[in-house]
């Protein structure tokens, strides 16, 4: 990969210079790591081996906890580290292949939050097909689509950036390796670039974006023909998940966009869908479900008999 570059490695600037900042970013974000990674891979335990969980909706809670951990292994780790390290380099290669799994990632779980709006769609909205249109092997497909579709995109988004030549300034202003910053590095023009990043990262946020916010409103319509529990229960759901989406396409649009300009506040912007969502999608999707809830209790318990 180095063929491309005269730059053999990158050094992150990070969210803080001030020493007495970094070590709160060290505590805050350790702690918020160890948090998103354990209890999401806790779920995904329970998902696993209880029975009580299955059907295609607890198939894709699967999927989103599995992809959660790993996005969010693709970023804090880093920052946490270099929160307290003195020398906060990244080798090119490192730098290329945190591109490549942050936005592998970031994509899969863009597919996987539109195939549980669809998986509730069709469970609100056609109850009585629901079991033939999500059959086991459907959702399998839909998933293989996924990673695929991630794959091919972030493919895509490491070839614009290996065409790159680096053979000036190495430091990148971010916490992690991202497209747009390690553009301003380049040394040619890279707006025709930018352009094809934005086609690429900028339409399926957009694209995705919409059709959640679409699936949604057709089920809140939807509701008129149920009960007013049946409503109350819908529309708490609903909301949350709204909530979810617009939290972490808004930023996701944000970034990827626009014309090729950096902001100092991109990095903030940055932690709330690299760090901040894997949180909030446990929070919301697994953590409010009483069946999850019940199913941890009982893996719990049978881990302490086991121990005992």
């Amino acid at each position: 990969m180095e063929l491309n570059s005269s730059v053999t490695e990158f050094i992150l600037f990070g969210l803080t210079q001030d020493v007495l900042k970094q070590r709160i970013v060290f505590v805050i974000f350790l702690f918020l790591y160890l948090a998103t990674l354990l209890a999401n891979l806790l779920i995904v335990m329970t998902i696993r081996y209880s029975q009580m969980l299955g059907g295609p909706m607890y198939f894709f809670l699967f999927c989103l906890s599995f992809t959660d951990a790993c996005y969010s292994t693709t970023t804090a780790p880093r920052l946490i580290i270099d929160a307290v390290s003195k020398k906060k380099v990244i080798s090119y290669n490192e730098c290329m292949t945190q591109i490549f799994a942050g936005h592998f990632f970031g994509c899969m779980e863009t597919f996987v939050l539109i195939l549980m709006s669809f998986d509730r769609y069709v469970a609100i909205c056609k109850p009585l097909r629901y079991t033939t249109i999500m059959s086991q092997g459907v959702c399998g497909a839909l998933l293989n689509l996924s990673w695929v579709g991630s794959c091919i995109h972030s493919l895509v988004q490491v070839f614009l950036v290996l065409k790159l030549p680096f053979c000036g300034p190495n430091v990148i202003d971010h916490y992690f390796c991202d497209i747009q910053p390690v553009l301003k590095l380049a040394c040619m023009d890279t707006y025709v670039i930018n352009l094809l990043i934005v086609f690429n990262s900028g339409a399926i946020c957009m694209v995705s974006f919409m059709i959640l916010i679409i699936s949604y409103i057709l089920i809140l319509h939807s509701l008129s023909n149920k009960s007013a529990e049946g409503r109350k229960k819908a529309l708490s759901t609903c909301t949350s998940h709204i909530i979810v989406v617009i939290l972490f396409f808004v930023p996701c649009i944000f970034i990827y966009t626009r014309p090729p300009i950096t902001f100092p506040v991109d990095k903030m912007v940055a932690l709330f869908y690299t760090i901040g969502t894997p949180l909030l999608n446990l929070l919301i999707y697994t953590l409010r479900n009483a069946d999850v809830k019940n199913a941890v209790r009982k893996l719990w318990r049978r881990i302490e008999d086991t121990n005992c």
